[in-house]
């Protein structure tokens, strides 16, 4: 079974700064990309970062300028690096993977909160 890990979420002030990890493990032919998104409650899930295994990443504009998602070489993790940080970016952030072939899989979700 492919599965996706997070850590990094936690309380952080406004202006705060977090980083988000993802690790994909088990057995994994590839992974095409990788991207966070994020859920506040009573909302739909919305694309937050986006990278490619060839390296092209985007980003939304709500966070361009404060996040960065990047990437291990081997491929097989992913970060968000959450600078910045405003009220409104807080919600339950999940890992998402594309294996291809229409699969793809999920993290468990870790919760971002940030404080005024």
């Amino acid at each position: 079974q492919v599965q996706l890990v997070e850590s990094g979420g936690g309380l952080v002030q406004l202006g705060g700064s977090l980083r988000l990890s993802c690790a994909a493990s088990g057995m994994i032919f590839r992974i095409y990309s990788m991207g966070w998104y994020r859920q506040p409650p009573g909302t739909q899930r919305e694309l937050v970062a986006s990278i490619t295994d060839a390296g092209f990443a985007h980003v939304v504009d709500s966070v361009r300028g404060r996040f960065t998602i990047s990437r291990n070489g081997a491929k097989n993790m992913v970060y968000l690096q959450m600078n910045s940080l405003k009220p409104e970016d807080t919600a339950v952030y999940y890992c998402n993977a594309d294996l291809g072939g229409n699969r793809s899989i999920w993290g468990q979700g870790t919760q971002v909160t940030v404080s005024s």
